[in-house]
């Protein structure tokens, strides 16, 4: 068995990179995920490391000296990070020649020969779902024999193995949680809708649902639900509170948790039972009685993907939901107290100011607990970037500013690039700047001390990431004239 380093490289300062981040950006408060696709590989290679360098605060040059120890080193890269991941793996290379590189991730999953060209310090890339592609690996087999590996031969040619069929036996996956407690240090990552510490990690993978922008379906997961069994899913929460006695929440970062009711509500039982407060990714579909069942299990928060307050646009992206649907979900959480956390995307297919306008007022009338703004982001791979190409729509620029703050890279024709920035802005402060979140805010400060403390400093952080948005925008020269009439 080669000795095995599982890699989140240095980035930029607070940079969200990770490989349970679903847009790699930094964001507008301190926030960092778990690094789960490298967690999960990492618990099946015996002897194997994991080391997450931004939440971590570690350089470059430290992880240089850690690297040296290991034969291989195993890189989670994505669109964003893509340039500065590749110089942390020629660093490494040059570091000490004989070591094995290689990237996993959707970007090198979907493009694995411009992605392997982009470096010959790179000697291979895992595509599709690669946990037991690095496994092969990591035992020593030849790449020839190795499915879902993308290598150089020993010409320097490039060579695509056969693709790797998706994992069905999600039960026989060993937990992540063992290497949480011996490779990471929880109290290092934070989510600002979440309790502090918490953990997120994965019970299965893949979505049924076809959004047309989401990155993980269409590029690694698949669109088959494929998870752990609750008998399997409340042991390993049974180890996980015994492991981390200090967490206050657990997160099941599954796509759609709740889409299979019966699972869902006997996972929910067995966090009852345990006593343990948890949440979970959503869409709005799930019915009263369900939701009332979860809480009262322990429920605390649900993640949800509202996405536009304008039906044409979640129709185009096949959102799968209807405004008046999305209404009702909130009424009924609303209304058992169960927060949300709704998350938004300015920019889909096809954005005008008129439909920003509807998404803002739509986003207070739902009014969850907290809301995350996002760029519509075309990542490769999706059936977004396919239609970004096909009409026009791509910008010439990088999905993230040289400081790692999300930036357009779509233009439409009554929409550039800049309004789209501007509306994120915009979005956040009529939402937040109400009377309703600022009670909801000041009510949570008075009621906990770590709560008053985290409160002030997501406050100065927040004020201090709209203000450098907008120096952003006057530094950058207008895009105007990249819009396209397709």
């Amino acid at each position: 068995m080669r000795r095995t380093l599982f890699l989140g490289p240095p980035s930029f300062e607070g940079f969200d990179g990770g490989a349970g981040s679903r847009y790699q950006a930094r964001r507008e408060i301190t926030s960092y995920w778990y690094p789960t696709w490298l967690a999960q590989p990492a618990a099946l290679v015996p002897g194997s490391r994991l080391v997450d360098a931004p939440p971590h605060g570690l350089s470059v040059g430290q992880v240089l000296d850690i690297a040296r120890d290991y034969e291989l080193v195993i890189i989670h890269t994505s669109t964003p990070s893509l340039r500065n991941d590749v110089r942390c793996a020629e660093a490494i290379k040059a570091s000490r020649p004989d070591t094995l590189v290689g990237f996993i991730g959707a970007h090198a999953a979907v493009l694995p020969d411009e992605t392997l060209r982009s470096s010959e310090s790179l000697d291979f890339v895992c595509r599709a779902e690669f946990d037991y592609t690095c496994l092969d690996i990591a035992r020593g087999l030849p790449f020839s024999e190795i499915a879902g590996v993308s290598y150089r031969d020993q010409n320097g040619a490039i060579v695509h193995n056969p693709e790797r069929e998706l994992i069905t036996d999600w039960n026989a996956m060993p937990s992540v949680l063992p290497v949480y407690r011996r490779d990471l240090d929880v109290r290092r990552y934070a989510i600002g809708y979440l309790l502090h510490p918490y953990i997120s990690f994965y019970t299965g993978r893949g979505c049924p649902a076809k959004c047309t922008f989401c990155l993980w379906p269409q590029t690694i997961g698949g669109h088959k639900y494929r998870n752990k069994s609750p008998d399997v899913v409340i042991r390993e929460m049974e180890e996980g509170r015994a492991l981390f006695p200090e967490v206050r929440e657990w997160m099941f970062d599954d796509d759609t948790f709740t889409i299979d009711r019966e699972r869902a509500v006997a996972i929910a039982r067995g966090m009852g039972r345990l006593g343990l407060t948890w949440s979970c990714n959503a869409r709005a579909h799930v019915d009263f009685d369900t939701l009332k069942e979860l809480k009262a299990n322990g429920l605390r928060l649900l993640l949800v993907g509202f996405e536009s307050g304008n039906q044409q646009i979640l129709d185009r992206i096949r959102k799968g939901l209807k405004l008046d649907m999305a209404r009702e979900f909130m009424r009924n959480c609303h209304r058992l107290g169960i927060k949300v956390h709704g998350t938004f995307v300015i920019g889909l297919p096809i954005e005008t100011r008129e439909t920003i306008e509807e998404t803002i007022r739509f986003a207070q009338e739902l009014d969850p607990h907290t809301i995350q703004v996002s760029i519509a982001a075309p990542y490769p791979g999706t059936e977004l970037y396919r239609q970004a190409v096909a009409n026009g729509w791509l910008d010439e620029g990088a999905l993230v500013s040289e400081t790692g703050l999300q930036q357009s890279t779509l233009s439409y024709p009554h929409l550039t690039p800049e309004e789209m920035e501007d509306a994120v802005e915009r979005m956040y402060r009529r939402f937040y700047f109400r009377a309703k979140p600022i009670l909801r805010i000041v009510r949570e400060m008075l009621g906990d001390r770590q709560m008053l403390f985290r409160r002030l400093r997501e406050g100065r952080e927040f004020f201090a990431y709209l203000a450098e948005r907008r120096t952003q925008r006057r530094a950058t020269p207008s895009r105007e004239a990249c819009c396209h009439d397709g």
